[in-house]
């Protein structure tokens, strides 16, 4: 949502009568989303009161210091699918809220971890930790996975009913590329060889949120000497996944353009799904939380639509209702050109 202090600018920059106007297509926006919103809401109908407790701790006896999560559950009802989310650099298990906290309310048992690359845990760029954390932040997933009794065990009042045939993996910017490791995405070595598969077949779909793509010349020298999982082969990557993206996301790791972020859709065929936001940037709106660093396009109606667009497809690839999702995309094509666009293989 834009602010008053834009609206100032404008006035301050353009005459009153393109003032006008750029109010009155705020205001078609704004019509047009929460019209979006409540017929989505529809879709994937209203929300129940979450438990939410943290910090839970999971074996990892290797690890530099203790895996700890945060378990977010419906109070009510059996039969719970399973979405384990891995945050972007430098955040914890509080974050993500938007988020994490809704899919709870429409009926998920969501994990998060916080990953060694945490701002809590103070390994930065020169520790010796440091290198290591890309492959820990994906044996982190899988030791959530591979721990699931125990978290049904922690949380009071979940056991019995979580349905642990149902998982998903989900994950945002550096999460996204933790994510898709378990996907199916491999990583390119130097010398050009495709590395070992770190897939997981518990895995039954997944979500990327603004993760990065192909590397290659393109990657600025300090991505291509600190991070070698921006070096993704996204061919074997062949579990149902969504991608979603902001026009105007532009990475300082890379000198390519947004469209870098959709890599993932484009040459993968597990990715079958495309969710293209237009004016966002890396924060999507807001979904790793309102009034943070990090949100710097803040936008309350896009994150609701993303909410409720993440949920119907999650919905319907882990076959909980195969309609929700092409019902849902049916309503956010048909919303007009302000908000994005969908695409689908």
């Amino acid at each position: 949502m834009l602010s008053g202090t834009v609206f100032r600018n404008l006035a301050e920059q353009r005459s009153d009568n393109q003032y006008r106007r750029a109010r009155i297509l705020l205001g078609k926006a704004i019509s047009m989303s929460s019209s979006l919103i409540t017929a989505l809401d529809e879709i994937t109908g209203a929300g129940r009161p979450v438990v939410s407790v943290a910090p839970v701790s999971l074996s990892a006896p290797d690890r530099p210091v203790p895996l700890e999560v945060r378990v977010s559950a419906p109070a009510t009802g059996r039969g719970l699918p399973v979405i384990v989310f891995s945050h972007g650099n430098g955040w914890n298990l509080d974050g993500y809220a938007p988020l994490t906290a809704f899919w709870a309310s429409r009926g998920f048992v969501v994990i998060q971890p916080t990953h060694l690359d945490s701002r809590r845990n103070g390994f930065g760029f020169d520790h010796p930790v440091f290198p290591s954390i890309w492959t820990e932040r994906i044996r982190d997933l899988t030791r959530i996975i591979e721990q699931l009794e125990a978290i049904e065990t922690a949380v009071p009042g979940l056991a019995g009913r979580v349905d642990r045939e149902r998982i998903a993996v989900t994950g945002h910017s550096w999460g996204g590329q933790t994510a898709q490791a378990l996907l199916g995405a491999r990583i390119v070595d130097e010398e050009g060889q495709v590395g070992g598969d770190m897939s997981d077949s518990r895995v039954a779909a997944g979500i990327l949120f603004a993760a990065t793509g192909l590397g290659g010349d393109d990657l600025h020298p300090f991505a291509q000497a600190n991070f070698p999982f921006m070096r993704p082969s996204f061919h074997e990557l062949t579990t149902p996944t969504l991608v979603v993206a902001g026009d105007h996301d532009q990475s300082k790791m890379s000198s390519r353009g947004p469209d870098w972020f959709t890599d993932a859709y484009t040459h993968s065929p597990g990715a079958t799904d495309l969710l293209t936001f237009y004016g966002a940037e890396h924060g999507l709106g807001g979904i790793v939380g309102y009034e943070v660093a990090e949100t710097t396009d803040e936008n309350p109606e896009r994150v609701a639509v993303i909410q409720r667009m993440s949920t119907a497809y999650l919905r319907s690839a882990l076959h909980l209702d195969e309609n929700t999702w092409s019902a849902a995309r049916e309503v956010f094509g048909n919303s007009g050109d302000l908000i994005g666009r969908a695409d689908s293989k």
